[in-house]
Formats: C-alpha cells, structure tokens, sequence
C-alpha cells in the first residue's frame, strides 16, 4: 500500500512524518533506500528537537550521504522572491505533488525494463541454435599417450563450447583414437575453427594428429 507525504514544509507535514517514524530508523524496512533519498530531498532541513524521530532520521541520511559524496562542499544558496501570486500558485502546486513512494513506474523507469527485456531476448535468441557434433581425435601413434591427448583437447574452453562423453576407439596395429561428443551454440562456435586453430595446433598438436567430424546434428 502506498505511503504518501504531503507538505513536508510545514509543521503539519513534518507532525506526521514524525509519527510515522515513530519506532522506525527509515522510511521503508531497516536500510537506506531510494524512499529514504525522496522523502529527504523534501525536508527542507532538520526539524530539530520539535520532531524528534525526523531529526533522528535526517541525521542519519545525511551521515550516510556525506559517505558517498566525501568531496568538500562549499555551499549554496538560491536568490531571487517570487511574487505573492506566484509562491501561493507553487505552494498549491507542492501541495498537490505528493510524495507516492510505492506508485507506478515512471516513464523512464518502464523504457529501462522494456530495454533491458529487449536486450535479454535478444541474447537468448542468439543462443537458441544449438547443435550435437561427435569428432574423432587422432594420436600421431601408438605411442601417444592418449590420457593427456583428451587433456589436451578437453582444455579448450570458448563461450557456447560444452564437452561431454568421450571413449577410446581402436583403430589397428595398436593405435587408438578419442571419440567424444560435444554441444556448440552455432552463432559463438565454428567446428572447423575449432580444430583448425584450436585442436591441431601448438600446444596441443604434440599429441594430436588430425580431428575428423563423425556427426553433426541440429538440437
């Protein structure tokens, strides 16, 4: 439900949120927040010991602003008397502008989630295609220590690059080959960069000879 303040420059005004701080440390729960900053910003300054609970609130505030801006404040008034008409008409109007600490959303608060929306469907639209690829990875020989071979190529890491089960193949006249499965995201992953620059080069070309793509399915 909203909590709503008016005339924060009168005593009125400043009455009421006194009792409403009654037992309270802040405007909403038990940490500073943006209700805190609103409801601050239209005090115009503390109340002292008229209004105990807001002088004990504004104090805190402010300490808490002071921590965030630590550079040396030099002061500022603002000159100029508006006309009798003119401070009645703004007075009228500071009347109306109450402060709704749990209203809608202002205009620029929905374009910022209507972008960040955008932008998230957009990234996983990105994402969406996927696909299944099962490789043989060839040692140079019978040599070849094939434990290290499947280090060798299970320590490429890339963005949309997931490895998954693996088992060793005979070949013939001793030589065994790795076949292992992995899943690729087809915008972020390129098989044949993969083992062009990858697999089949320095360092890992020392145990591995050639990769060759057994299957290649859409998920």
């Amino acid at each position: 439900m909203a909590v709503t303040f008016s005339n924060l420059h009168t005593e009125s005004g400043l009455k009421a949120l006194n009792d409403f701080l009654s037992g309270k440390s802040y405007i909403s729960g038990n940490k500073l927040t943006k209700d805190d900053i609103k409801v601050y910003a239209a005090v115009l300054k503390n109340p002292g010991d008229s209004f105990p609970n807001v002088s004990q609130w504004y104090n805190s505030v402010s300490s808490q602003l002071a921590a965030s801006f630590p550079g040396k404040a030099v002061g500022v008034g603002f000159g100029g008397k508006a006309a009798p008409a003119e401070s009645a008409k703004a007075e009228a109007a500071d009347d109306e502008d109450d402060l709704d600490l749990f209203g809608d959303e202002t205009e620029e608060d929905k374009k910022a989630a209507e972008e960040r929306e955008a932008a998230k469907k957009s990234a996983k639209k990105k994402e969406s295609g996927k696909s299944s690829v099962l490789m043989d990875v060839k040692p140079w020989d019978d040599e070849t220590d094939m434990k290290k071979l499947e280090e060798a190529v299970r320590s490429v890491e890339m963005p949309g690059l997931l490895w998954g089960a693996s088992k060793l193949v005979a070949v013939g006249y001793g030589i065994k080959k790795l076949q292992i499965m992995l899943t690729i995201v087809d915008d972020l992953v390129s098989v044949d960069t993969l083992i062009e620059e990858y697999l089949t080069t320095e360092p890992r070309n020392e145990y591995i000879q050639s990769c060759d793509i057994v299957a290649f399915n859409k998920i």
